[in-house]
């Protein structure tokens, strides 16, 4: 632990984030009752006597991570691949001993292809965690392209395709969309709440 307090500018460097990122982790950490010390443009400090436990993962676990963020990286939009890249750094950070800098300098890698799924990524995840309705554009595979208004529940991912999961206002029923399909998505400015029987998990129970 540091004995002076440690600027945000330090903080940010070594853990590979923006500032505005440790001002808000500060905070959110004051709200939750941490005794840290201090204020943006003075430094940091934990209260003495107090200490964040720390991470501990074996080997296995280090890999599944390191290999996690790698594919996230490899597969995601360009939000993904930052935030993977901050999450590695955060990680890497607090792991203890002779496994510092594993998850971010591991010693396996992912690629993955870039694909047409990346440009729609960041909207459809936007859209799918705040419930917004939206209307899409897709060329289906006998290249026939129609408008769908839909509610996107859900995103997944194979090896070379992301599929979108939606409930489809046309057809009143779930869809799935090939990301890589989509030739348009547009928010219409309305959400949708939450409705029993049109809900990802629901979806979900008709494929068991």
């Amino acid at each position: 632990m540091h004995r002076q307090p440690v600027s945000a500018g330090h903080l940010a460097e070594t853990l590979g984030v923006s500032p505005r990122t440790i001002y808000r982790d500060i905070a959110t950490l004051q709200s939750m009752g941490a005794p840290v010390r201090g204020e943006g443009g003075v430094g940091y400090q934990l209260e003495r006597g107090y200490f964040l436990p720390p991470l501990h993962f074996d080997p296995d676990e280090l890999d599944a991570i390191a290999l996690g963020m790698q594919l996230i990286a490899a597969r995601g939009d360009g939000d993904l691949k930052q935030a993977a890249a901050r999450v590695a750094a955060k990680l890497d950070a607090v792991v203890p001993g002779g496994e510092h800098r594993r998850v971010r300098q591991g010693d396996m890698i992912a690629y993955a292809k870039a694909s047409e799924a990346q440009r729609h990524l960041a909207g459809l995840r936007r859209a799918v965690r705040e419930r917004r309705r939206l209307r899409i554009g897709y060329l289906d595979l006998k290249e026939v392209e129609t408008t769908r208004h839909v509610r996107p529940l859900g995103l997944t991912a194979f090896d070379n395709v992301w599929l979108l999961t939606a409930w489809c206002e046309e057809r009143d029923d779930f869809r799935n969309f090939r990301v890589d399909r989509l030739t348009g998505i547009a928010e219409t400015g309305e959400r949708f709440a939450p409705q029993a029987g049109r809900e990802f998990k629901d979806y979900l129970k008709t494929l068991r």
